[in-house]
């Protein structure tokens, strides 16, 4: 019985304080026309702390780009409505992108502010983290406006660490993976617990 009510890898239903209930799970070509719609919902001041600059609306190069991440190199969450994918509003997107080096990735979150505040950011970033760990990355980083204190904060609280950008008014939040330990064969002839 248990096995019926599992949830697909990266999935996962959560009740916000506010006592909505979200899907967070990964992004679906079907994503698009709602995320289209939601960016008209969101303040000036959320697009321009997630894309660095005011926009109107997203192209729909980027949201292509968005909704069919590279399984090999990008990995991205919404949280949205527990409805199938192209009915559910998009309230969060995080993603993440491997570089050509294998070895750093840059990561991007927008919360809404519907739902902001709610924990979602640091449980997608979460997520953001562990996929990444598992494909050996061994830096994840994020350029955040110096003025966006929450994502500085909460990346902050994941142990990320601040460095300086090179462009003005930003700062690059930064976490350093270790690499993972090497797996020591038990011996044949160990007891077992």
């Amino acid at each position: 019985m248990a096995a019926r009510n599992r949830m697909p890898p990266w999935h996962e239903h959560v009740r916000l304080p506010n006592g909505r209930e979200v899907l967070i799970r990964p992004i679906r070509p079907e994503d698009a026309e709602p995320m289209r719609a939601a960016f008209t919902l969101l303040k000036p001041d959320e697009v321009r702390q997630r894309f660095l600059h005011p926009m109107k609306e997203l192209g729909a190069a980027q949201i292509e780009q968005l909704v069919r991440p590279d399984p090999r190199r990008d990995f991205a969450l919404v949280a949205a409505e527990p409805l199938p994918p192209g009915e559910a509003l998009v309230g969060a997107v995080a993603r993440v992108s491997v570089e050509p080096n294998g070895k750093d990735a840059e990561f991007a979150i927008l919360v809404s502010h519907y739902v902001n505040g709610m924990g979602l950011g640091r449980r997608m970033m979460r997520k953001l983290v562990r996929w990444a760990r598992g494909r050996k990355v061994q830096r994840i980083y994020g350029d955040v406006l110096e003025s966006n204190q929450p994502m500085q904060s909460l990346a902050g609280s994941l142990g990320f660490h601040r460095e300086a950008s090179s462009e003005a008014g930003l700062v690059r939040m930064v976490l350093d993976l270790p690499p993972p330990k090497p797996k020591i064969p038990r011996s044949p002839l160990a007891p077992t617990a």
